[in-house]
Order: structure tokens, then C-alpha cells, then sequence
């Protein structure tokens, strides 16, 4: 196939005359013609303007060069995968931003402004699944389901140790003997829970 009938398939399969492809490339209708009868080659320019009309690479008109798209679908894999690492970057981040705040200042801003940073983190993880056809790994999503539920885990734990036993705080990590034992009791049971779920889901 010549650069002539690239022109011409590309222009039919757009559904546009040669009157309409001239006027946006602002050339004569008379030039499309001859373009499309190998009686001349559009210079350049041109080429750029009906690459950008017709959403193909100058290559493509010119050489008839697809584009490679294992190359695209790898660049979209790195890109997940930068996403995936990210978030769980975030998540980690959030919760020390929540051990540091509560240390310092034992106020629910401090918590409130780490969870917003671990949002972000989930925000980027679906940004990734949303790029990415590869899936994140195990390790990851394990990690990620840890970071997020650790501190609801420490708060729900420590309310319920103060109501049983009048002891312990509400806070991002336990604090005290009774507090420590219900958060550990839960998180271990939860962190063994989704292992096991992710691990089935993988096979």
C-alpha cells in the first residue's frame, strides 16, 4: 500500500470528502486529488496536520508503520506499577504521620491528616488498577489492607478496652496492657484472614 492509499483510507474510513480533509489541512481540494493519485506527495507539514486529523503516526502515512503497542502496554504495566508501589508508600507514610501527630499532640486532627494521606494512597492503588491490565501483587495488596485497617483496629480496640476494663485510649497504636492485647488478638486475626483470601484468589 502506497502513501496515496493511506491518505485515501484514512479519509474514507473518517467519513470526510476530499473538499472537507482540504479545508482542514488548507490546501485545495485539487491537492488531496493528486496526493490520492500519486501525482504528488504532501509535504511535511501536512503530513503532521492529517496525522492529528485522522489520529495516526506520521509514520503510518508515510512508511505505513504501525505504532508498536507492546511497547505502549509496557509502558502502561510500568506506570501501574509505580502507581502500586506508591500507594503503599502513602498508606505507610499516614501512619507514621498518625503515630507521630498522636505522640506530640494526642489531638484527632493529627489522625484525621494522616488518613487523608492514606486516601491518596488508595486513590493512586485503583489509579494503577485503572492503568495497568496486571494486577497488583499479593504482597502489595496484603500490605495495603494492613496499613489501612491498623489504625480503625487500634481506636475500635482501645474504646472497647476502656468500656470493659476502664482502661486504655483511643488512639492510632495501643497504649497499655489490655488495649495491646485486644489490638493484637484483632489485628493478627484480620492480617491471617486476608492472607488467606488473597492467597486463594491468586490461585
Amino acid at each position: 500500500m502506497h502513501i496515496a492509499d493511506r491518505i485515501q483510507n484514512l479519509r474514507k474510513s473518517k467519513g470526510i470528502s476530499q473538499e472537507e480533509l482540504a479545508a482542514k489541512i488548507g490546501v485545495s481540494r485539487q491537492a488531496v486529488s493528486k496526493w490520492e493519485s500519486e501525482q504528488s506527495i504532501p509535504d511535511l507539514e501536512k503530513v503532521i496536520a492529517m496525522s492529528e486529523i485522522f489520529n495516526v503516526t506520521t509514520d503510518y502515512i508515510l512508511k505505513g508503520i504501525e505504532p508498536n503497542k507492546e511497547n505502549n502496554q509496557k509502558s502502561y504495566k510500568f506506570t501501574g506499577k509505580v502507581f502500586y508501589i506508591a500507594s503503599t508508600a502513602f498508606i505507610v507514610i499516614g501512619l507514621f504521620c498518625a503515630f507521630g501527630g498522636w505522640y506530640e499532640e494526642q489531638t484527632m486532627e493529627a489522625i484525621w491528616g494522616a488518613m487523608i494521606i492514606q486516601t491518596v494512597g488508595v486513590a493512586g492503588y485503583f489509579i494503577g488498577c485503572s492503568l495497568s491490565a496486571e494486577k497488583a501483587s499479593f504482597y502489595i495488596n496484603w500490605l495495603n489492607i494492613m496499613g489501612i485497617v491498623f489504625i480503625p483496629i487500634s481506636m475500635v480496640t482501645g474504646y472497647l478496652s476502656i468500656i470493659i476494663f476502664k482502661q486504655g485510649w483511643v488512639a492510632p497504636y495501643p497504649n497499655g496492657i489490655l488495649h495491646t492485647f485486644f489490638f493484637g488478638v484483632t489485628f493478627l486475626t484480620i492480617a491471617a484472614m486476608s492472607f488467606i483470601i488473597l492467597r486463594k484468589r491468586i490461585k
